[in-house]
């Protein structure tokens, strides 16, 4: 069973606990990072709608490509492991750069030590040419500098493109999520969001009350 299938706390239970972080924790330790980051997942509804919920993780998201840049970074400080599929594999400080993750790894997890909890689960999004590129259907496209919104210094996925990857998992915090972010995204938004679902899920029963 891949790693994101489980439930957060069979994720506790067999991978160890994580610290309760938040936007201005990540946003501290990159302070003078180099390479593009912003914060994904229901962090970014919570920031866009004011609507708080709980939260098992924070979702910093960085570039494919940047993740040399940001083990360097990061070097001495912070170890991050591949969470694929079904493995968890540590990233050795001397192999930054040579070791390419594979295309189905989708995730690193990051926490100071091996005796620490796990602090943050960084998304790697596919972007082409400064393009971001949706990773369940190449058609779905924007340019990377559109994909972000800023709040207190931060930046954050917008919530259009954030609501189309939670609607392929559907779980209840999905729906709470969408409920809370649908009513007050821009009317060009919500078109972007509806057909973007209409593409690549047809059948989906957000649709319905789109």
């Amino acid at each position: 069973m891949p790693i994101g299938a489980l439930s957060h706390d069979e994720i506790n239970r067999i991978y160890g606990p994580w610290l309760e972080r938040t936007p201005a924790d990540i946003a501290e330790l990159l302070a003078e990072y180099s390479g593009r980051w912003w914060i994904a997942g229901g962090w970014s509804i919570e920031a866009f709608t004011g609507v708080k919920r709980h939260h098992n993780d924070l979702d910093p998201s960085i570039p494919r490509e940047e993740l040399p840049l940001l083990r360097r970074h990061l070097a001495g400080r912070i170890d991050l492991w591949a969470a694929d599929q079904e493995t968890l594999r540590v990233l050795l400080p001397g192999d930054v750069g040579e070791d390419r993750l594979p295309n189905s790894c989708e995730n690193v997890w990051a926490r100071s030590s091996g005796g620490d909890p796990w602090e943050y689960d960084i998304i790697l999004m596919s972007v082409t040419e400064d393009r971001w590129v949706f990773k369940h259907d190449s058609r779905i496209t924007r340019p990377v500098d559109e994909i972000v919104w800023t709040l207190d210094g931060i930046d954050y996925l917008r919530p259009e493109i954030q609501l189309l990857h939670k609607a392929r998992g559907l779980r209840a915090k999905d729906q709470e999520d969408f409920d809370a972010a649908w009513p007050v995204l821009d009317i060009n938004d919500q078109r972007w969001l509806r057909d973007a679902i209409e593409l690549t899920q047809p059948d989906h029963p957000w649709l319905a009350t789109m």
